[in-house]
């Protein structure tokens, strides 16, 4: 796939969480589709071995900007320095998130509580500070990294689920506010993906990550269609796409029952 000539020169996009997994993908394709890419995540050094391998391989500008996007001035931080080296952003992917595996009584409350920062402060917080300027120039795209756990309760993670709850919802609202004036926003649903999350989030042995799972790569290239058609919602895979479809058919409190199965240990779920 080759959409060079719809990204004019030097559009600038922006995207958190960079340096692996679904953002690492997201900013490959789109410094290959000829955008100037800003990448963003917590390790400088991180980030500067991807900007110098996405530079080297796509022959555009990476500027690499480490950020911290639990902290209360996290995004806000990022947005000066972007706005001091003179940047504008023309395609905001807000893809930085994390999951918190275990039942809620017993998790750690710190824990969630950057949770909560990461996947709903700065996502609005950098969509908040975008915005104006792509509703000003008559054109920008929004691409919020959701998942398929936005569609039902989530028993085990469920502080996670309700963030992509949030982050769905947001989207599309704020999707139907910009009918009009060039700027588009899209969620990209994902289902479990290949990539470094299970292990942060502590569910190596969910029921849930021990199937096949779609590659990083997949999940980045369909967001990217997405967000160049203005699609207000992508699920990527077949599988995936019949979540909201079930659920809508479930009664509610059957859709919680068959999350909790899903999602428990695999050496638990004969207790």
């Amino acid at each position: 796939m080759n959409t060079t000539a719809s990204a004019t020169p030097r559009q600038q996009a922006l995207i958190t969480g960079a340096s692996t997994g679904i953002g690492l993908e997201l900013a490959s394709v789109l410094a290959r589709e000829g955008y100037a890419v800003v990448i963003t995540a917590r390790s400088q050094a991180a980030l500067e071995g991807v900007a110098r391998g996405l530079s080297a391989a796509h022959g555009v500008p990476v500027h690499p900007v480490g950020a911290d996007l639990s902290s209360p001035q996290g995004a806000a931080g990022l947005m000066r320095e972007i706005d001091a080296a003179g940047l504008s952003v023309d395609v905001l992917v807000n893809n930085a998130g994390f999951g918190l595996f275990g039942g809620f009584a017993t998790t750690p409350l710190e824990n969630e509580q950057r949770m909560i920062a990461v996947n709903i402060s700065a996502l609005v917080t950098l969509t908040k500070l975008c915005l104006p300027g792509m509703v000003e120039r008559h054109r920008g795209r929004v691409l919020n990294v959701a998942s398929t756990a936005a569609f039902l309760p989530g028993p085990n993670m469920a502080v996670y689920y309700a963030t992509k709850a949030f982050v769905l919802s947001f989207s599309e609202a704020i999707a139907d506010e910009l009918r009009g004036t060039g700027v588009t926003v899209t969620a990209l649903c994902p289902g479990p993906t290949e990539t470094a999350f299970q292990r942060v989030a502590g569910m190596q042995k969910s029921a849930l990550v021990q199937g096949t799972m779609m590659s990083a790569a997949d999940v980045a290239e369909a967001g990217y269609r997405g967000l160049l058609a203005g699609d207000p919602v992508v699920i990527p895979g077949f599988a995936n796409s019949m979540v909201p479809l079930l659920v809508r058919l479930l009664p509610r409190r059957l859709a919680t029952i068959v999350s909790r199965r899903a999602a428990e240990e695999t050496n638990t779920k004969s207790k």
